[in-house]
């Protein structure tokens, strides 16, 4: 499975690291080798960074891993609880706001996404109905 060691997150953290918090690994797209998913926010001193969901494959002939998927952006201000990877679909809980308002620390909604690989892409839908926390 691709490491996480070594990517180059699509993710602006300035003076701060990125943080890889969260893996889970699958096939997804159905050719037989693992793909990683990553959850990554900026190791930020204080608060609750926003996380970010990429998956991650490794090309043959390559050293490092690459992400090919942006799952969640950082800038969606989620916060990733669960992930999993099962059947080659990912399924996450998030933890989010309802408006722009709410501070970070509060989020006031939960919830489950999935993202199947179809026609090239990832295609997200949620298996069940978002509801407040």
């Amino acid at each position: 499975a691709p490491s996480t060691a070594d990517v180059e997150f699509p993710l602006d953290c300035g003076p701060q690291q990125a943080l890889v918090v969260k893996k889970a690994t699958g096939d997804l797209d159905g050719d037989g080798a693992p793909e990683t998913v990553a959850v990554v926010h900026c190791d930020a001193p204080m608060g609750t960074p926003p996380d970010g969901v990429y998956v991650l494959t490794h090309n043959p002939g390559h050293t490092h891993a690459r992400v090919v998927a942006t799952l969640v952006d950082p800038r969606a201000r989620n916060t990733v609880t669960g992930l999993t990877v099962t059947d080659g679909a990912v399924l996450a809980t998030l933890l989010g706001y309802s408006t722009a308002d709410v501070p970070s620390c509060c989020p006031d909604v939960k919830d489950s996404a999935r993202w199947q690989w179809k026609d090239d892409r990832f295609v997200r839908s949620t298996p069940a109905a978002a509801r407040s926390v």
